[in-house]
Formats: C-alpha cells, sequence, structure tokens
C-alpha cells in the first residue's frame, strides 16, 4: 500500500514538475546561504561594474541577478528586449533575480514536494517573481583563467515555456564550475509574456516580429554573453548551449535562428526538439499564435494593445490561455526549424541529444487504457498504421497496454523528435552523440527531467540515492564537460579514469549510449514503434 501511494504521489508531483514551478514573492534569494558573504573582485560588463560572491569552499565565484537587458515592463512589454541600462557605482550581484511571470503552486504543491522528496532547500521550491526579469547568473572557477579563457555553457531552463528559473539546484553551475568551464544561467518570459502575439505588436515592431519574445530574450542573452564572457575570463569562440524540456526545444530554435550565428557553437539538447515538419509540443503556426492573441483581448475586455499593456501583471498572468509555443516570426525564424535545418542552415557543429526511459510517463499517467480505447489512443500518431501496431504490440493485460501507450506517448513528444535531430545532424556530417537515459532512484528517476541532476552534477546527498548514482553523476557530467571544452565527450573523468567510448550516430550505425546501471551503446528502446509513427 505504501509503495503504491508514493506511486500516486510521485505521479502527481511529476505532471506539477512539467507543468509548473513554486514560486512566492519573498524578496531575495541567497545563492549560497552563507552568513558571511566573501565578495569576489570588480568585473566591468555592458551597463557598467559589478561584483558577486565567492563560494563556501572558495574555488568558484557566483555573479547572480546581473542585467542583460533592460526591464521588458510597461511600453516594453511585448517588444524585443532592450539594451541593458547603465547604472552608476558597483551592481552587488550578491543575490538571484526574480522568475519570469509565472502562475503559482499553493499549499498542495508544497504538501507533495515535502513528502516526496528528501532533498528540500528554499531554493528548490520558491522564490521572487516579477515581470522585470531578464538577468543571468554566472559561475566562473576561482583563480586564473587559462590561456584562451575557460569554455563556456550557456543553460536555458525547461518548464513548458510557461514557467521556470535561473537558479533551480537540478542544474545549478557551481559543481561544473569546479571542474574548469564558467556557467551561465539565463531567464526569459514566458507564458503570455514571452510568446503572445497579435498583429498590432509586429506592426510596431522595427523587425515585423511577434509572438517570440522568450526566444529573443534567449537571444540578447546569448549576444551579452558573447560580448562580455571574456571579462570573466571566458572565451567566448568556445561556447556551447545546454537546455532540457521546453528549453531543448529552445536550443533547437537557437540552432536554427540567423541571429545567433557566431555566438556559440555546439549544443546540448535534453528531452525535446522542434525539428519536424509538424513538431509534437511547443511550436505552432502562426495563425494559431494570433488567433491566441485575439482570444485573450477578449477574454480581458481589451480593444487593443494599449488597453492589455495596462493591465497589470498579476492580472494578465491569470489568462486561461496557454501560450506555450515559439512560432515563425520573420525575424528571429524566418522560417520552421524543419526548413532551416534541410538547407543546412543550422549553427551547432557538434550535438549531445538524447532522453529518458519514462520521458511521457508523468504526462500520461492520469489517462485511461484498455483494450476498448487503445486504438482510438493511438490513432492520431499512427493513424492507417494503428491496426498493423495493435496486431504485433497489443496483445496484453489492462497494465501492459498503459505502458505500451506510456511508451507510445514517449515516443512521439520526446524520443522520434530526437531521431529526427540526430539523423538530420548527422547527414550533415557532423558529429552526433545521443544518449538513453535509464538509471531509477528514490525520487524522479527515468521520468522528464530526472537526468538533469547527473548530469549537472548535483545529485543530493540523500537516502534516496545510492553509490551507483554517484558513480553515474561522475560519468555523465564528465561527458558533459568534456563535450563543453573539447567538442567531443570522450576522455578521462574529472578524477582521471579513461570514460567508456561514446561513440557518435555514424560510428555506432545508430546506437545510444545507455545511462544507467551500466554504461554502454545500445539500441534505441523505442526505435520499433517509429516505423509505425505517421507525420
Amino acid at each position: 500500500m505504501k509503495a503504491a501511494i508514493k506511486s500516486i504521489f510521485s505521479a502527481v508531483l511529476l505532471s506539477f514538475l512539467l507543468f509548473s514551478c513554486a514560486s512566492t514573492n519573498s524578496k531575495k534569494t541567497n545563492p549560497t546561504g552563507l552568513k558571511q558573504q566573501t565578495k569576489t573582485q570588480v568585473v566591468s560588463v555592458t551597463g557598467g561594474d559589478i561584483r558577486g560572491i565567492v563560494n563556501k569552499d572558495g574555488d568558484v565565484e557566483i555573479f547572480a541577478g546581473v542585467p542583460f537587458a533592460a526591464p521588458p515592463v510597461g511600453e516594453l512589454r511585448w517588444k524585443e528586449p532592450q539594451d541593458v541600462i547603465p547604472w552608476n557605482g558597483i551592481f552587488e550581484a550578491d543575490h538571484f533575480a526574480p522568475m519570469a511571470m509565472q502562475k503559482e503552486n499553493g499549499r498542495i504543491f508544497q504538501f507533495l514536494m515535502n513528502m516526496y522528496t528528501s532533498s528540500k532547500n528554499d531554493r528548490t521550491y520558491k522564490g521572487p517573481m516579477s515581470e522585470d526579469c531578464l538577468y543571468l547568473n554566472v559561475w566562473r572557477p576561482a583563480g586564473k583563467a587559462p590561456e584562451g579563457g575557460w569554455p563556456v555553457l550557456v543553460y536555458i531552463h525547461g518548464g513548458t515555456l510557461l514557467t521556470g528559473q535561473s537558479w533551480y539546484e537540478k542544474y545549478d553551475g557551481e559543481n561544473l564550475a569546479k571542474n574548469g568551464i564558467i556557467v551561465v544561467n539565463i531567464t526569459y518570459r514566458v507564458g503570455v509574456f514571452g510568446y503572445f502575439a497579435d498583429k498590432e505588436l509586429a506592426a510596431e515592431s522595427e523587425h515585423g516580429t511577434t509572438g517570440n519574445y522568450g526566444l529573443l530574450d534567449q537571444i540578447k542573452a546569448l549576444e551579452w554573453v558573447h560580448n562580455n564572457i571574456a571579462a570573466f575570463g571566458g572565451d567566448n569562440d568556445n561556447v556551447t548551449i545546454a537546455g532540457e524540456s521546453a528549453g531543448s526545444s529552445s536550443v533547437n530554435a537557437l540552432c536554427a535562428s540567423p541571429l545567433t550565428k557566431g555566438f556559440f557553437r555546439r549544443a546540448i539538447g535534453e528531452s525535446s526538439s522542434v525539428i519536424q515538419q509538424t513538431p509534437p509540443h511547443t511550436f505552432r503556426t502562426m495563425e494559431a499564435a494570433l488567433k491566441m492573441g485575439d482570444n485573450i483581448k477578449k477574454e480581458f475586455g481589451c480593444k487593443n494593445i494599449k488597453d492589455l499593456r495596462a493591465l497589470p501583471a498579476s492580472k494578465l498572468i491569470k489568462t486561461k490561455y496557454k501560450n506555450s509555443s515559439m512560432t515563425v516570426d520573420g525575424y528571429a525564424l524566418p522560417e520552421t526549424p524543419y526548413e532551416i535545418y534541410q538547407k543546412g542552415l543550422n549553427h551547432e557543429e557538434a550535438l549531445i541529444n538524447g532522453f529518458n526511459k519514462r520521458e511521457g510517463f508523468g504526462f500520461a499517467f492520469f489517462t485511461k487504457v484498455d483494450k476498448n480505447n487503445i486504438s482510438s489512443l493511438l490513432k492520431p500518431s499512427m493513424k492507417e498504421n494503428t491496426s498493423a501496431f495493435l496486431e504485433k504490440y497489443g496483445s496484453k493485460n489492462k497494465k501492459q497496454l498503459k505502458e505500451l501507450y506510456n511508451d507510445v506517448f514517449s515516443a512521439v513528444c520526446f524520443t522520434y523528435p530526437h531521431d529526427h535531430w540526430t539523423k538530420t545532424v548527422a547527414a550533415q556530417g557532423k558529429p552526433v552523440y545521443e544518449y538513453y537515459f535509464s538509471r531509477e532512484n528514490g525520487e524522479i528517476g527515468t521520468n522528464h527531467s530526472g537526468e538533469l541532476i547527473y548530469a549537472y552534477r548535483n545529485v543530493p546527498r540523500t537516502k534516496n540515492y545510492k553509490a551507483r548514482d554517484y558513480e553515474l553523476e561522475e560519468i555523465m557530467s564528465s561527458y558533459w564537460l568534456n563535450f563543453v571544452k573539447y567538442g567531443n565527450p570522450n576522455g578521462k573523468d574529472t578524477k582521471g579514469h579513461e570514460l567508456s567510448e561514446w561513440q557518435t550516430t555514424i560510428e555506432s550505425a545508430g546506437l545510444l549510449m545507455d545511462f544507467g546501471d551500466t554504461c554502454g551503446m545500445i539500441e534505441d528502446p523505442f526505435g520499433y514503434i517509429y516505423e509505425y509513427l505517421v507525420e
């Protein structure tokens, strides 16, 4: 009974995690928890001088809440991000800045978090929130930079383009920075503030753009990194962009955008892609975007953008419409990512991408599946191939059918899009390293986002994790570090041990690196589904 209750709690919690982030309106969030903070030397960046703080071990310097654009408020709501407003004196970058405006979660979420996880702190579950949100965080190794500068990783958070923050502990940059790279985590507008579209906004824009304000924020942050990272000892010619879930979809779009050329060299995409002709999520047509924009104006009784801009952010965020998709705006994305990739105009020189064993479990948990409805559930994805698929794989009991549906859901929304990304970039003659994450643990495990704590070296030191989890953390994060440094994940781990060879998709004839109880090259576990899918 206890196991069953935990399973239910985990599924409900996972649903909250996938679609939302907990937040409160507290004023500050301390990145170190230190009562006495040691300050860094002053660094000069666009806008003025800043000063960060040193971590408790003294080996990483943290510059938190650094502005990379003007506050997108008032008349700048739904405009392309503008240049930073200069400040006088020294900007004390000692606290994380607010997350973007997003719907708050209440006591049920907090209860589930406390029930389910053994690793809790205020930074994970709550923090400031504001429409004034265009800030980033920099973690750099303490001490003198190597000749040429530190390699740089820029991380873009997930959250379905509706939620998320740049200082979540699962992708905190401190532990990677301890191993010789600079980590930059960025914030961007989400939801109605980031992806609202309207013809009036396109008309007033210098570039004729609307609907991609969050994506443009990400581009502005990359521009800031390109122009300023040398001041931190970073190499602006050795930048890798990374993201998970909607952050990975964003990475895919950034690779396709003509505005990012020269801002990075490599990409890491975890558990989402928008490279298909019709992406399964986080992308929509401009027609659909404009229609939703009109519906939002009607929802709030607004005749025009002036009226909508006059609404307080706290009211506007309560819209019933989910602005959770990018679009072709003719500026950030002149065509779909699919079309841009087919022309070979994408920018990544090398790619790590992949997915988890149970990507679809949380999304499909409450969907009832049995022999009477399985065909209708699969038909939207398999169409005329549905019967053939069920004839071969559908002779199962109710529990097994639910697992089958979960796998198909995972394939449609997550794994098949990565298969497209891998094959497209590999066909361009570029190295692609694809992975499959299969390590279970006492918390999120192999569900959506479960790989983050391993790849970014943040596995909690709690009862829910065993010796193998810390071994896998060392292995995965070392591959990620090597890729950021050299463009190839292979080599030694941070302890000097040789890593197992992770072959490219061409070298391995399409195999993936399995990160689990053991590590090695395997066939795609979802491959049997792909031949039945109809785009």
